[in-house]
């Protein structure tokens, strides 16, 4: 196994020359605190506006009434928090611009949400995505979906949240625990008295915010470093510019395929399964709008990587000229865009305050999409199927205290983060842990009629079993080797605070690197695999135990609740071989049909082409008119 030597680059020698201002100027406070203030501000007036009169749809869906842009920018923002704004940079410095194909799985990443789990969920007129679940399987499966989620969603609010706090404390002196709690509080009441509709505003608002800041640090930065060409020419010349790595190794920390399709995994299961961002989905007014939302966010997140790449090429550039200090050198790997701001715009005012409140912006929206998201599926899922004759006005007060317990929660796990390491690879790790298994679990439900609640239950357990096992073994086999770990180990979780034994690590010929073996090469799967390897354990465990326990035979099976991957492949090819499948197949679609959807014969519905029939839902209206009745699947689908 090679190790990336050619993408990374060592550190500028220390120079205690170039020592960092420390402080804050008025102004920056100034910047700062209008960012917390007017996102309080607007939260506050959504809650203001419809104070006494709300309804639990309002609170949690926005009334199903939300436009195209505000989603699709809420969208963006839920899942570009600090954690990328501080970790990209970093990682373009540190190991050259290879991060960068990640963009390339954005594509499938977005398309597939938009025309196989947007559909489903929005037809069926749900209000948490794992609703679904109990229609495709049963209840007991809908509370292990749910349980799961919650616990996803917590710990990694504690990174999100502990991220921009330790970054200001290293450059500011701004106290830690003040800051953190400062962000948790005010998120807290704004997503708890606003509803979505406040948090999706805001959301817009923090967005800007974070497009804004990072784009005056690359103006500044490529200005004082000679223009981006000059940025271009360093970052080549120094080895920073990667080419497409074809090695199809998943063990190797970053390659084209680990990228590229290891990442499609992971986009599934932050845009087509998280609730956090199904619940955007579902808030907007049409179907039509929640796909052209979808299809927004991907020239925006293009953007976004590619934004956050070249701050990691400035930064790189300028510390060519400006050495480091000593006190950044001996700082975490996600303290560097910081110092390196804090370096670039000193003597600008206003500037770093901006650059600041960037960062909070990007955990405001994450947290308060996560709060939001928390309080809808504890609500919808846990409380209101035990007491379903809950009043309005009683429903919406519990939810609003739902949302403020778990700020107070988040807060709370935020600590136990200060004990992890660098914060992009391990936010994305805890997604590839826990949203592989629940990806998996929406997968084996939409594509394989045949899958069970016993199949799905067993399925989602040994997910969360391989998940762990292979995420913690990789954690305690790098601590017991007593050695930073290489780059090639992508699922470690965390790095010495000095990184100049990370540096010769990366330096040394690959043949003095031992190759691990056994249990050791399994527990270095890289970290973006991770979805991947968990969602398929949980497809394939899932079938297994469902054929073995005898499938949907004498089961009920929602026809609304299954994707029609079948007819869609055969929709792909040319007319002639459709035509050719059609005869060969139209007896035995009949004997199937008439078995599986019986009313579709008496009501001379069947029409050759079951999935349009299957998929024809209104649009509008309460749930029990957009689910339709379900039937006894006969020995036949299977």
């Amino acid at each position: 196994m090679s190790v990336a030597v050619s993408t990374s680059a060592p550190l500028p020698l220390a120079s205690d020359t170039n020592m960092v201002t420390s402080t804050f100027s008025l102004v920056d406070y100034v910047v700062f605190v209008l960012l917390l203030v007017l996102s309080l501000a607007i939260g506050l007036y959504h809650a203001y506006r419809g104070w006494g009169r709300h309804t639990i749809g309002q609170l949690l869906l926005a009334d199903r009434k939300m436009g195209c842009f505000p989603v699709a920018l809420s969208l963006l923002a839920t899942f570009q928090s600090a954690v990328a704004i501080l970790g990209v940079p970093s990682e373009i410095y540190r190991f050259g611009t290879q991060y960068w194909f990640l963009g390339c799985s954005y594509f499938l990443g977005l398309l597939i949400p938009a025309h196989v789990f947007i559909p489903i969920f929005y037809r069926l007129h749900l209000t948490s995505a794992y609703e679904y679940l109990e229609l495709r399987f049963n209840k007991a499966v809908r509370v292990c979906g749910t349980v799961t989620f919650i616990f996803q969603m917590v710990i990694y609010m504690g990174v999100v949240l502990y991220a921009p706090s330790l970054a200001l404390n290293a450059v500011t002196g701004f106290d830690l625990w003040l800051s953190v709690l400062t962000l948790g509080i005010v998120c807290t009441v704004y997503t708890a008295l606003g509803g979505l509709k406040a948090v999706i505003w805001t959301d817009v608002f923090q967005t800007l915010v974070m497009f804004l800041g990072q784009l005056v640090v690359i103006i500044v930065g490529s200005a004082k470093v000679g223009g981006l060409g000059h940025v271009w020419d360093v970052a080549s010349q120094h080895g920073l510019i990667s080419g497409i790595e074809l090695d199809p190794d998943p063990f190797v920390r970053h390659t084209f395929w680990t990228l590229a399709f290891g990442g499609v995994f992971m986009m599934l299961s932050l845009y087509g399964v998280n609730q956090a961002q199904v619940q955007r989905y579902l808030s907007s007014r049409t179907e039509k709008a929640a796909v052209l939302s979808c299809y927004a966010v991907f020239p925006c997140q293009q953007v976004v990587l590619c934004m956050g790449c070249l701050i990691g090429l400035v930064m790189f550039a300028y510390y060519r000229e400006y050495p480091m200090s000593t006190q950044q050198t001996q700082a975490a790997p996600d303290q560097f865009v910081l110092y390196f701001v804090m370096d670039l715009l000193r003597g600008l005012p206003g500037l770093p305050g901006l650059f600041v409140a960037c960062l909070f912006s990007g955990s405001l929206s994450t947290i308060s999409s996560a709060f939001n998201s928390l309080a809808t599926v504890t609500m919808e899922d846990l409380i209101r199927p035990w007491f379903p004759h809950f009043s309005e006005v009683r429903a919406t007060m519990l939810s609003r205290i739902i949302a403020f317990g778990y700020g107070l929660l988040c807060l709370g796990m935020a600590y136990i983060s200060s004990q992890m390491g660098p914060v992009l690879q391990a936010a994305i790790s805890i997604f590839g842990m826990v949203g592989g298994p629940l990806l998996g679990l929406f997968c084996l439900g939409m594509f394989f009629p045949c899958a069970n609640p016993p199949g799905a239950i067993v399925g989602l357990l040994a997910g969360l079993i391989m998940a762990f096992w292979i995420g913690i073994g990789s954690i305690v086999t790098g601590m017991g080797s007593g050695r930073a770990p290489t780059p090639s180990n992508g699922s470690s979780f965390s790095l010495p605070s000095n990184l100049t034994a990370v540096t010769m690590a990366t330096l040394m010929p690959s043949t003095t690197i031992s190759k691990p073996t056994g249990l050791q090469r399994l527990y270095s799967l890289s970290y973006l695999w991770y979805s991947a390897h968990n969602s398929t354990t949980v497809i394939v465990v899932g079938l297994a135990v469902s054929l073995l326990s005898g499938g949907m035979r004498g089961r009920t099976l929602n026809p609304r609740t299954i994707y029609p991957v079948l007819p869609k492949l055969v929709a792909l090819l040319p007319t002639s071989c459709q035509k050719r499948l059609h005869c060969e197949t139209h007896s035995q679609d009949l004997s199937v049909d008439t078995a599986v959807f019986p009313e579709k014969v008496s009501n001379g519905m069947l029409r050759g082409s079951r999935d349009k029939e299957a998929m024809d839902v209104p649009e509008e209206g309460p749930a029990h008119q957009g689910i339709s009745p379900t039937f006894i699947v006969q020995e036949t689908s299977l």
